[in-house]
């Protein structure tokens, strides 16, 4: 028989003199109505688990703290079980990344770009590149359309001394590299200038590149993201959801800040001009 124990991060606290209180895994503090039942019995329930008489109201009690998803009956599965990552770009990043993944449950598999068209329509699977650079004109162009048939898509890559994680896309009408990049263009009043930078009409790169704990910082980040996508995202706290989230990580003091970002809509072409007749 499965014995029901407190969730991971949830614990009780008795301060001296008053009834216990619940601290849930998001840091709240609740307070406990047990009842007739005796604290001591409680706690010893859902951490021993063994040792009480048979008891309805106990029994009870237990099971409101399992329906609020404060008590579990079951070991806890990893939050990637079941997924597959297939890890496409530099070392330096990927490393930490299928490290991070294959943690938390996921089957992490190396790719490159010519294994890419060939992973859309594979549910339940996430291609994630990362770059140490900033991204060629044209290269996450196959990438950017697994999300129309539900193959999850996610991404980062370094702009000199900053790094980016882009939103995960996994549906269609989801947020894409082409996407992003409209967008930042959009908000810059440089954008001639960030285009050319894209387009490769720049001096060469100095850096600074990823030092081991920021690429453990973007790694965790960017594990982060395939934990939302695997859980369905549950929007928890007063941050923005994976799929409409980019981050921008300074590899100076490895600060992260974070911008909403949207889809764009499609536009219908303009019509053509219409041929005039001489009167």
């Amino acid at each position: 028989m499965n014995r029901s124990r407190l969730a991971p991060g949830a614990g009780i606290v008795t301060a001296p003199g008053d009834r216990p209180v619940l601290r849930t895994s998001e840091g709240e503090f609740l307070r406990i109505d047990t009842g007739h039942v005796g604290p001591g019995e409680l706690v010893d329930r859902l951490t021993e688990g063994e040792g009480q008489a048979p008891s309805a109201e106990l029994d009870r009690l237990v099971a409101a703290f399992e329906e609020a998803g404060h008590a579990v009956t079951e070991p806890r599965r990893p939050p990637l079980t079941g997924r597959t990552v297939h890890l496409l770009g530099d070392p330096v990043l990927t490393e930490p990344l299928a490290r991070f993944a294959a943690a938390e449950g996921a089957e992490v598999h190396p790719a490159t770009a010519d294994d890419v068209a060939g992973l859309a329509g594979q549910r339940h699977t996430a291609v994630v590149w990362c770059l140490d650079s900033p991204v060629p004109e044209g290269l996450w162009d196959e990438a950017d359309r697994l999300p129309a048939r539900h193959t999850a898509w996610l991404r980062c890559h370094r702009e000199g001394a900053h790094t980016w994680t882009e939103p995960l896309a996994s549906a269609p009408g989801d947020v894409t590299a082409a996407h992003v990049r409209l967008r930042r263009l959009a908000a810059t009043a440089a954008h001639r200038e960030l285009a050319a930078y894209w387009a490769g009409h720049r001096t060469p790169d100095t850096g600074p590149h990823p030092t081991e704990p920021a690429a453990a910082l973007i790694a965790a980040l960017l594990t982060a993201d395939l934990i939302a996508w695997a859980s369905g995202e549950p929007h928890r706290g007063s941050g923005l959801p994976a799929r409409r989230r980019l981050r921008r990580i300074d590899l100076r003091d490895l600060t992260v800040t974070e911008h909403p970002v949207l889809p764009v809509p499609e536009v219908a072409p303009l019509p053509a001009p219409t041929a005039r007749t001489a009167p």
